[in-house]
Parts: structure tokens; C-alpha cells; sequence
């Protein structure tokens, strides 16, 4: 067999070997052929022939060959040009001289008795080699061209085909069991999964498995994983296409393509379809087209609609989708008889980032000190992506240091680079800009420990991080919140300007630094007037209808059209909020300005302050009843 391939191998002689072969073979003709004629100027020619040394003549439009006779050639020439003629032989040569306008050569030739005869010159291979050799450069290059696009031979006729990649259950490798911290969504698919093992239980009552199940979740919260997980449960052909590889530049490509894909489902039914990434392909029509029409995105989505409803899931095709962007697919896929069930996969809780934590630290050598609980709670609002990127981090961390274990260090320091960034220890801050970056953290610090509702502090670090963070202060958060009352965001308003006032106390003026936190706090302010009904002022109402999308409340939201004299009024309510933030933290720092001092000199000297040290600081510097935490 090996040699066989090896066989294969030899022959296979690229194209361009072919357009450069024959070019060679001219070449060595040319330099190493025989040379059986000598040039001849066309003078010396006329001189020969008048003396009677040449004979035999062929003569075409731009040459005369013939034989000449060598002998006595130094009575009729100059010395030299005899004897490079000659080459120092006696004996008959034959010889070439390029032809010039000469009408009376032939009257010449016939005066002195000269043999001589026509020749026509053949210009078909000339004029064949200057249509075929262009033409075969252009063939070379267009296939160079579409192999190097991606396309394989025979891509014309391939690629109205589907791109789908199938697996079977020991190539997809995943299993309920890798899958941890969405137990909802996962008892949601396993229904999918017994009917494929079992269609018989929900055909004998008559019932419909949904044609498609749509699973929606933020990035990185295991979509993909999770459908990879179902087909490995239940043991059937998985065909996996991204959104994208159905639209192409050329027209009716993409609905070629979904027909193609359904078409080969159906042949291997049961089977699962998964489409990631459903919004490229989805999107709801007439979005992103100035004049509407039928784009070629449009025409793959009514192929699909048409599919789903052409096919019978009771012949066991389950089509499973993912998308993160579910506002802005169209209503007819989401509409009962297509994708009949949506699954929405949220961010882990507490419990669910450890058990996550548990399953990407099975082949990673744990120290016995680690505690997965505690990195957890560490990680408030990490998705499953972001948690297999912890551990991976705190793996290569340990592998750098030349450890034989992962320790809580280890873990440390992956969530500080995760969540603020890589160290830059090699930044320098002149000590001016560093006293006022520890009495910014210590001021974030120091209001945080002494606010009822807001999070306990983890760690300070005046360590510059990322790209523009000079100090950070990491909060622990003591259980996952999914609501805040109006007394917790006053509370976290008040550490986002602790900073900024801290500043403000110590030295009598401010810096750039706080920009962020004032952005974070007014954002915070403006929600709390305009959506939480939290000003007495504005009542009730809301003023901003149309949110960004659904799993990103962080984009701007649409304003909602209301009066100038309603605008200043919301305006008013947010400065006060603002305004009544910095004054109670200025009175909290004021109160506690000894500490605030001696939380930045401990800063100063060792750079990062953990929890421990800050509750001896405090221990210190208070009695019992004004003791931090």
C-alpha cells in the first residue's frame, strides 16, 4: 500500500513542470546542439561567391545556407577572417549568412554557376506555441488561484454542495458529563436525546418531537458544547455548518447549499444538524439592505424556512441552532413548526462555576490546598469559556514556575490577569503618580469596607494591569445577586467615588484616573432615574423603552422622545444622586482619614494589601467597634 502512495507520489508532476519543460529543451538544443554552420557576414558571402567557393545554396526570406570550400580562403580575405572562417581546415564547411536586400543575387548566382534552391519556412509551430503557451499560463494560474482560495479541483461543480462537517459519537468525544453548571438547559435537550434512542415511545401516542430546538446564551456559555454533548449522547451522525458558509458572493449558492444539507440529513436519519452561529445566516429580511429586495442572504434564509417546513422530525432529523443574538432573527424562524423550543443557556451561579471548575480541572494536578469553592466565588459573572481559561492559565503559570502542581497562588494570580489584566511591573510611575494611585485604591477600599451592601474587598493593588489600569480593587462578592435594592446602589455608588474623593481630600485636586469610575457612576445614576423608578421627582414612569440587545445590556439603549423640561429634570435627578454620593463619602473619609493614610503608606511599601492584612490594619487602627469588616 505504502508503496503504491509513493508511486502516486513520483507521478505527480505539478503544471507548471510541463510550461517550463519545453522552454528548457530549447535552450540546451541551442547552447549544446551541434553548431554544423558558422555565421557568415553577408559581405564576406558576396566576395565567395564571386571567387567561386560557395555552392549548394537553400534560400529562404531571411537566411542563405549552403557548403563552402575553405580552400585558399587567404587570397580572397583578410588573414584573420579567413582563418576564423576556415578554423583551420581545408575541408569543405557549411555556413549560414543572414539575408539582405539583394535583388540581383540570384543573377549572381546563375552567372556563377551556383546550385541553389528555395526553402519555405514552416510558421505553424511558431504561431501555435504563441496562442497555446499564454493559454496555459492563464489555465495554471486560475487553478493555482482557486486552490489557494480553497477550492479543490472540480470547485465549480462543488460549490452549490454543503459544507457541513458530519461526526459520529466517538468523534464528537463530548458527553452529558463534560457538560456542567446548566443542568436546566441540559434536562431540556435530554428529551431530544430519548427520542433518538427511542422514537417509539412518542410515536405510539401520537406525539411530534420539535423540529428545531434554537439554544440562546451569551458567548462563551456553551452552546456549541452543549449540542456536541447531545449527539454524543445519543450516538447519531452530527453535521456541524456555521451560519456563515452558507452565504456566498455568488447568487443562489446558499440556497444550493441548505438543500444539499437537508438532502444528505435525510439520508443518514436519525441524525442531528447543528447550525452555529444561526444570526449570520437568520437574520430577520430587509435588515441590513438600503433597498429590501432579494439579496442573496434572504434567498438562503427562505430556503431554510422552506426545508423545515418541508421535512418530518418524526423521521428523526433534529435541527439544533445557536445564537447569541436572538432580537434580531426573523419571526419566521422562531415560530412554532420551526424552531419549536428555545433553550436559554445563562451564566453559571456559584454552584454552577464549580462544577465547571471541576470538569476542566480533571486532567490538570490540583495542589491539595486548592479549593475550587473559593475560586468560584472569586469569578461572580464568568462564563464556562472564561472558567476553562482560568484553569488553563493557572495551569501554564505553574508549568512556567517549574511546578509539578496548581496552586491557589497559581489561581490567584490567572484571576487578577483574567479580570484586570497582565502585570506591567516594568511600567514606571514616578512616586507622585504612585502615592496618588494608592490613596485612589485605598479610598475605593476603605468606603467599600465601611457600606453595609457592598462587597467585601479581596484584594488592593497598585501594580499597574491591561493596558490603562494603574491599581485595581477586587472585590469578593458574598453570593450571586440577581437584584439590587435602591440602598445597594446607593452603597456602590459610593465606592465607585471613593477614588475620586479620596484624591480630592489628600492632595486638593484630582487626576484622570477616576474616569472610568465616574462613567461607571453616572451610567449608574441615569438607570436608576430613567429604568428603576428611583426618583421621587419622575415617579414611576420609564424613559428609555427600546434596550440594546438582549444579551448585551451594556449597548446604548434608544431613547424614548419626551420634553426638554422632562430632559433637565432627569439631568437635575442624576447630579443630585451624584452630588449626594460624594458628600457622604467625603464625610466617611474625613471621618477616617488616619486609616485612609495608613492603608496608602502600606501600599506604597508592599504594592498589594490581601484580605488578611487589610483586617490587621484595621484591628490597628480603630477600636473594636470601628473595625474594618
Amino acid at each position: 500500500m505504502k508503496a503504491d502512495q509513493d508511486k502516486a507520489t513520483l507521478w505527480r508532476i505539478p503544471m507548471w513542470f510541463w510550461l517550463v519543460l519545453p522552454a528548457l529543451l530549447l535552450l540546451v538544443q541551442a547552447l549544446l546542439g551541434p553548431q554544423s554552420s558558422e555565421p557568415l557576414p553577408y559581405s564576406d558571402f558576396k566576395q565567395l561567391l564571386r571567387a567561386g567557393k560557395v555552392n549548394d545554396l537553400l534560400l529562404n526570406n531571411e537566411t542563405i545556407k549552403g557548403t563552402l570550400n575553405t580552400d585558399g580562403l587567404e587570397q580572397i580575405l583578410p588573414k584573420q577572417r579567413a582563418a576564423a572562417i576556415s578554423g583551420g581546415s581545408t575541408a569543405r564547411r557549411d555556413f549560414v549568412t543572414v539575408r539582405v536586400g539583394d535583388p540581383a543575387l540570384t543573377d549572381e548566382l546563375e552567372a556563377a554557376g551556383v546550385h541553389y534552391a528555395g526553402q519555405v519556412r514552416s510558421e505553424w509551430l511558431g504561431a501555435l506555441l504563441s496562442w497555446l503557451l499564454p493559454l496555459a499560463l492563464i489555465l495554471w494560474l486560475s487553478s493555482y488561484l482557486t486552490r489557494r482560495a480553497g477550492f479543490g479541483a472540480g470547485w465549480a461543480l462543488d460549490i452549490g454542495k454543503s459544507r457541513a462537517r458530519a461526526y459520529v459519537e466517538s468523534q464528537t468525544g463530548v458527553s452529558f458529563d463534560d457538560v456542567a453548571g446548566i443542568d436546566e438547559a441540559k434536562e431540556e435537550l435530554r428529551e431530544i436525546v430519548d427520542f433518538l434512542k427511542n422514537p417509539q415511545r412518542y410515536r405510539r401516542l401520537g406525539g411530534k418531537i420539535p423540529k428545531g430546538v434554537l439554544i440562546v446564551g451569551a458567548p462563551g456559555t456553551g452552546k456549541t458544547l452543549l449540542a456536541r454533548a447531545v449527539a454524543g449522547e445519543a450516538g447519531v451522525p452530527f453535521f456541524s455548518i456555521s451560519g456563515s458558509e452558507f452565504v456566498e458572493m455568488f447568487v443562489g449558492v446558499g440556497a444550493a447549499r441548505v438543500r444539499d444539507l437537508f438532502a444528505q440529513a435525510e439520508q443518514k436519519a436519525p441524525c442531528i444538524v447543528f447550525i452555529d452561529e444561526l444570526d449570520a445566516l437568520g437574520k430577520a429580511r430587509g435588515m441590513g439592505t438600503l433597498l429590501g429586495g432579494h439579496s442573496e442572504q434572504e434567498q438562503t434564509l427562505n430556503q431554510l424556512l422552506v426545508e423545515m417546513d418541508g421535512f418530518d422530525a418524526n423521521k428523526g432529523v433534529i435541527i439544533l441552532a445557536a445564537t447569541n443574538r436572538p432580537e434580531i432573527l426573523d419571526p419566521a424562524l422562531l415560530r412554532p413548526g420551526r424552531f419549536d423550543r428555545h433553550v436559554g443557556v445563562d451564566r453559571p451561579d456559584l454552584r454552577g462555576r464549580e462544577k465547571i471548575l471541576q470538569v476542566h480541572a480533571r486532567q490538570v494536578k490540583l495542589a491539595p490546598q486548592v479549593e475550587l469553592g473559593a475560586v468560584a466565588a472569586r469569578t461572580a459573572g464568568f462564563a464556562g469559556a472564561d472558567l476553562a481559561n482560568l484553569v488553563n492559565e493557572a495551569t501554564l503559570l505553574a508549568a512556567r514556575r517549574g511546578k509539578d502542581q496548581v496552586g491557589m497562588a497559581e489561581f490567584d494570580e490567572a484571576i487578577d490577569r483574567v479580570v484586570a489584566g497582565l502585570e506591567k511591573r516594568t511600567r514606571v510611575m514616578n512616586p507622585q503618580e504612585k502615592e496618588t494611585v494608592a490613596f485612589h485604591e485605598a479610598g475605593h477600599a476603605l468606603i467599600a469596607e465601611f457600606r453595609r451592601h457592598a462587597d467585601r474587598v479581596a484584594k488592593i493593588s497598585i501594580i499597574p494591569r491591561g493596558v490603562a489600569a494603574l491599581g485595581y480593587t477586587q472585590q469578593l462578592p458574598t453570593e450571586d445577586r440577581y437584584l439590587l435594592k435602591r440602598s445597594e446602589l446607593y452603597d456602590r455608588l459610593d465606592v465607585l467615588l471613593g477614588g475620586r474623593v479620596a484624591e480630592e481630600l489628600v492632595f486638593g485636586d484630582i487626576s484622570t484616573g477616576a474616569q472610568n469610575d465616574l462613567q461607571t457612576a453616572t451610567d449608574m445614576a441615569r438607570h436608576m432615574v430613567t429604568q428603576y423608578g428611583m426618583s421621587e421627582r419622575l415617579g414611576l414612569a420609564t424613559f428609555e423603552e427600546v434596550r440594546g440587545p438582549l444579551l448585551n445590556p451594556a449597548a446604548p439603549a434608544e431613547k424614548k422622545s419626551y420634553s426638554e423640561h422632562t430632559a433637565e429634570t432627569i439631568d437635575a435627578e442624576i447630579s443630585k444622586l451624584l452630588d449626594e454620593a460624594h458628600a457622604r463619602v467625603l464625610a466617611t473619609l474625613r471621618e477616617r482619614r488616619g486609616l485612609l493614610d495608613k492603608l496608602a503608606r502600606l501600599l506604597l511599601e508592599n504594592e498589594t494589601v490581601d484580605r488578611a492584612a487589610l483586617d490587621a490594619l484595621g484591628k490597628e487602627a480603630a477600636p473594636p467597634a470601628c473595625a474594618i469588616g
